[in-house]
């Protein structure tokens, strides 16, 4: 499924979106990056079949921070199961995108694929080589669950090093997810 443009949200909607404020269990504590000790943007709100995902990356000193690598702190993906409800945003650091937008999934095709702002399943499709990542718990590769494009326009656009692509993965036995990004 490709995810189009479905306009403007609820900054706390429960619905597939970028921006806003992440949807958490009780006693989140939002995440810092592990280079820079900033509290790291939320990117997305992912609803999967078993719960959510949660993207975030760091934005506080774009470029000085690895947040393209999936292990490297600059970035982190959580898959929650349970009550959420939104996050208490930290006061400081680059924490939220300008404005929360809907992502519609749609069939996909050709006419579709010119505003995609990313995709639902199926397999990721790289922009450079496959850096599938394992799970942290039980060591196997993780299922890729989305791409995200940067955005339809500055406000709602996430830093991926200029027209780069951000992939999503999940290890749902394990409850662990990992986001990466590539341009």
């Amino acid at each position: 499924m490709l995810l189009t443009y479905g306009g403007d949200t609820a900054s706390d909607a429960a619905v597939l979106r970028t921006g806003g404020v992440p949807l958490t269990p009780d006693g989140f504590d939002w995440p810092l990056c592990s280079e820079c000790d900033g509290a790291i943007q939320f990117l997305a709100h992912l609803p999967v079949e078993d719960g959510s995902v949660a993207v975030f990356f760091c934005q506080n000193d774009p470029g000085m921070c690895d947040d393209w690598d999936a292990t490297s702190g600059g970035n982190r993906a959580f898959l929650f199961t349970g009550d959420l409800a939104p996050a208490a945003v930290p006061a400081e650091g680059e924490t939220l995108l300008g404005a929360a937008t809907a992502l519609r999934p749609v069939a996909r095709d050709a006419s579709a694929e010119e505003s995609a702002l990313g995709r639902l399943g199926g397999e990721p499709e790289w922009l450079q080589n496959d850096e599938t990542p394992s799970c942290p718990r039980c060591a196997a590769p993780m299922a890729f669950t989305a791409s995200l494009e940067e955005g339809r326009d500055h406000a709602t656009a996430a830093n991926f090093g200029g027209a780069g692509r951000a992939y999503v993965f999940t290890c749902r036995p394990c409850t662990e997810a990992a986001f990466l990004w590539q341009c």
